[in-house]
């Protein structure tokens, strides 16, 4: 059997995952949405169900104002004595901190801290001890991966901080993650910046705190050199035993929009490729050192892929997100349908408008939605970050109602196109989705109305910068606006 990437489409960043008994969780990094962290669960590596998130409360992170891309970096999930761990960054306040749970399924610890500074940080456990690592500057003034001893209880360092390996000479050297395997020790990284020259890299010792000696053919797995091929920006991963002794790694990367556009829209995604260990105790990874769309499984394992998105069908506290921490009286979450209540903060502003969005997936999509509005303005949005978003709007003027296409990007912001509606407050919006372009229309009458159409590469990480990806938002805006959103699907084809 054979199983194609992404295993995770869309917006899930950074993945860590671990493994207890014969079941595996996955973590990703969250930006500046909430909750943050998401978590998965799968039985077989290949299809992963989403189960909640580690930062559900407002007091386990601080995102108030925080910028796009800022807030929660690179996670790590780790498990140890019946307990789980995740250890994250928050960048915008340049802290490191980790919370545990002893239930998957239930509410997470508040913040342990640990003054160690950088991102990335990761948790290895053994004998009894516990180990610190981020990618950063050590007490010695030292760059690379940076390593103390800590007391999990407290979070206090009971060593100084140390850097104990510098890479392979890639920019940017992140992600570190440590293993013992066959009583070697070896320290994955990544190199080469989380864009098209991103890589996995890795070193070896005898002792967790090296020397370490580099894998003599780094990088072990980059699509760096493979222009014009889909996935790109291999790196950032994470090793996995599986229940019959396979090794594999769980990467990001990203697909690009086109063999010849070398921009991306749905974010970093979650890869799985394949590990072999030789004689030698070095591994290689993937198709000669790439990750492909396609890889044989090992065992027979059918790929499942959920195509329709709606209301019904997903979780609230799972699949969907607000933009930073979210005026939970401005929301009214119900089986089918959904009511917003508007405020003055727009979608232009690195704060907390009212908004709920899920992370589009796919290239080729048709969103819709049937929408009610009293005052102000609602609609659909296709969101990367508060200077780049497209708007589908139903909105109330002194002289009715007016559908509009509205297109922020940079310092530019455009209506682009507006249809009439009168005295009718209600409509159904459609948005089609293409690898390179967005159609926004109108249905009414049984027919579809156009309003205009815009490419996706303006709201691509090539264009808009940052981390994060489109997500499909729901918004309201004005004081008093009232909207009622229901029927919303999307499906991908």
């Amino acid at each position: 059997m054979k199983y194609n990437n992404p295993v995770i489409k869309g917006f899930y960043p950074d993945p860590s995952v671990c493994k207890v008994g014969d079941t595996y969780y996955l973590v990703c990094s969250s930006m500046q949405y909430f909750p943050g962290v998401p978590l998965f669960e799968s039985k077989d590596l290949i299809n992963w169900n989403q189960i909640g998130h580690c930062l559900t409360r407002e007091s386990q992170i601080q995102l108030d104002k925080v910028n796009s891309s800022g807030g929660v970096f690179a996670p790590t999930i780790r498990y140890n004595n019946g307990r789980f761990y995740m250890t994250t960054t928050n960048d915008t306040t340049r802290q490191n901190f980790y919370v545990w749970t002893d239930d998957i399924y239930g509410e997470w610890s508040e913040p342990v801290y640990v003054d160690q500074g950088g991102i990335d940080p990761d948790l290895y456990f053994e004998n009894g001890r516990a180990f610190f690592m981020s990618n950063g500057t050590d007490d010695n003034g030292i760059g690379g991966i940076v390593q103390c001893e800590i007391d999990i209880e407290s979070g206090s360092r009971l060593t100084p901080s140390r850097s104990i390996w510098q890479g392979t000479g890639g920019r940017f050297l992140e992600a570190p993650h440590m293993y013992n395997i066959n009583g070697m020790y070896y320290l994955l990284a990544a190199e080469g910046g989380t864009e098209f020259g991103h890589m996995v890299t890795y070193a070896r010792g005898d002792s967790i705190s090296g020397p370490f000696e580099a894998y003599p053919m780094s990088p072990v797995l980059t699509n760096r050199n493979l222009g014009g091929y889909e996935i790109q920006a291999v790196g950032h991963g994470d090793l996995i035993q599986d229940n019959s002794g396979n090794w594999w790694l769980l990467h990001l990367g990203f697909r690009q929009s086109g063999q010849w556009l070398a921009y991306h829209h749905l974010g970093r995604e979650v890869f799985l490729t394949p590990v072999t260990f030789g004689e030698d105790g070095w591994f290689t990874a993937g198709h000669d050192g790439t990750t492909i769309t396609s890889f044989d499984s090992l065992c027979d394992v059918v790929q499942q892929e959920k195509k329709c998105f709606t209301f019904e069908n997903t979780e609230w506290d799972a699949d969907w997100c607000y933009l930073r921490h979210p005026h939970s009286h401005n929301y009214l979450l119900d089986a089918n349908k959904v009511t917003l209540k508007g405020t003055e903060i727009t979608l232009d502003q690195a704060d907390s408008p009212t908004f709920i969005g899920i992370r589009q997936k796919d290239f080729n999509a048709v969103i819709s939605c049937e929408l009610s509005l009293t005052q102000g303005e609602a609609g659909i949005t296709l969101y990367m970050d508060e200077h780049h978003h497209y708007d589908l709007a139903l909105r109330k003027d002194t002289n009715g109602y007016k559908v509009l296409e509205r297109l922020n990007i940079g310092d530019v912001k455009s209506i682009e196109n507006e249809i009439d509606l009168g005295l009718n407050n209600h409509a159904k919006l459609v948005i089609q989705a293409a690898p390179d372009r967005y159609t926004f229309l109108l249905h009414a009458d049984g027919k579809d109305i156009q309003l205009g159409t815009a490419q996706t590469k303006y709201l691509s990480s090539e264009v808009a910068g940052g981390f994060t990806g489109v997500i499909i938002g729901l918004y309201a805006y004005g004081q008093d606006a009232l909207a009622d959103f229901s029927d919303f699907k999307c499906e991908y084809r």
